[in-house]
């Protein structure tokens, strides 16, 4: 069964840092791209960032130098550190292998104030 649960999520001021977190199962962690999405209210999904099994990054243009995804393939886990957020990065955070997977896990919120 695959699961995926994120967590690390809250309020922040403007300016602030959260850290996400990813624990998977069932998902065959290793040999793929792992990634982070994000909805924010009445907007669709959008990527954010991913990583490769070997750690090669990508990021979507907007949280470039602000945003590090990280993963431990031995824990089969993914973290993003959101340093400088925007009240734009406001959303409901996600996990998934990129191209994703259709199973999804529940998210964490962030909410950034101005």
């Amino acid at each position: 069964q695959v699961r995926l649960v994120e967590s690390g999520g809250g309020l922040v001021q403007a300016g602030g840092s959260l850290r996400l977190s990813c624990e998977t199962s069932g998902i065959i962690f290793g040999p793929y791209v792992m990634a982070w999405y994000r909805q924010a209210h009445g907007k669709e999904r959008e990527w954010v960032a991913a990583i490769t099994s070997g750690g090669t990054t990508a990021y979507t243009d907007s949280v470039k130098g602000r945003f590090s995804i990280s993963r431990d393939n031995a824990r089969e886990t993914v973290a993003l550190q959101m340093n400088r957020l925007q009240p734009e990065d406001t959303a409901v955070y996600y996990c998934n292998r990129r191209p994703a997977i259709s199973t999804w896990g529940r998210g964490t919120e962030v909410t950034v104030s101005s």
